[in-house]
């Protein structure tokens, strides 16, 4: 008899949760493993429990699904990531994808999709609704529009001093919450802000905002 498949979920959202739950719970075979109502509850989650697959939500408090993915794929090379979102665009495919999740459905085909798609990545092959592969075959057939218009890269630690401070964490709190000094968490704000371009808090909120990372 094989073991069963522990799934974890990772979304801000309690009833989202609950009723992926119950859904996961009705599968033969299938284990919720544990919840994460943060990104950064879902990395410490996933390396205690250890699961087999981790539903996570782009878009979280404290550190975001791409984030949050880059470190669980690194720390459990063998754990797949399914991303849920309400939002698609040809670049946030590509940063998904680049940060190792292999599926992404949007939140409104989740009803349809999740068991199917879980059941994919629980034998290691991709899965994407019809949405999100339409993206990926325009990327393929026509990359030089695809990268047309892309915001200057940052890095994953540059990405997390975004969420951060647009969520109204001083540079002190940020600091606390990434292990840094105070003075790092200063050059990285300093360096990503002179990078986008960008002079005020409220322009850096927008730029979170417009690349998911936070909720409006």
């Amino acid at each position: 008899m094989s073991a069963p498949s522990r799934i974890l979920i990772a979304d801000d959202h309690e009833l989202v949760r609950k009723g992926l739950r119950l859904v996961l719970q009705a599968q033969p075979g299938w284990v919720v493993c544990g919840e994460a109502a943060n990104g950064r509850e879902a990395v410490e989650k996933a390396l205690e429990t250890r699961p087999h697959v981790v539903i996570m939500d782009l878009t979280m408090p404290e550190l975001n699904g791409l984030e949050a993915t880059r470190k669980i794929r690194r720390a459990l090379p063998d754990c797949e990531v399914l991303i849920l979102s309400m939002h698609h665009s040809e670049q946030l495919v590509h940063e998904i994808l680049t940060a190792g999740a292999r599926g992404y459905i949007l939140k409104s085909d989740a009803g349809d999709s999740i068991v199917t798609a879980l059941a994919a990545l629980r034998q290691h092959k991709p899965f994407f609704t019809s949405k999100v592969s339409e993206l990926l075959l325009n990327t393929y057939l026509d990359p030089d529009r695809s990268a047309a218009g892309e915001a200057p890269a940052l890095t994953p630690r540059e990405r997390e001093i975004v969420q951060l401070i647009a969520e109204g964490k001083s540079t002190k709190e940020a600091a606390n919450l990434l292990g840094i000094s105070e003075k790092t968490a200063e050059t990285h704000r300093t360096n990503l802000m002179r990078k986008l371009d960008i002079h005020s808090v409220s322009e850096l909120v927008r730029y979170a905002i417009r690349n998911q990372l936070i909720n409006p």
